[in-house]
């Protein structure tokens, strides 16, 4: 009987996705900007559903001028 070892080894992943930085800018984002009132010129339940639209443009544009490092080839 004859046992072939097969292992492939797969590189690592070296830089991180470019939505990683978004996904965590937008995540960030959420708790800074300040949440809408209830008051007369509050935007009601529309801006409370498509804030996460805007904070998703927000950090889209961030992460497009920002390096967060995440990939690991930033400023050495």
């Amino acid at each position: 009987m004859k046992i072939v070892n097969n292992l492939v080894f797969y590189p690592t992943q070296k830089a991180a996705p470019p939505r990683l930085e978004q996904a965590f800018l937008e995540e960030m984002i959420k708790y800074v900007v300040p949440q809408s009132g209830d008051g007369e010129f509050s935007g009601g339940i529309g801006e409370q559903q498509f804030s996460s639209f805007l904070n998703r443009s927000y950090a889209d544009a961030l992460a497009a001028r920002l390096d967060l490092g995440f990939g690991g080839s930033g400023h050495e």
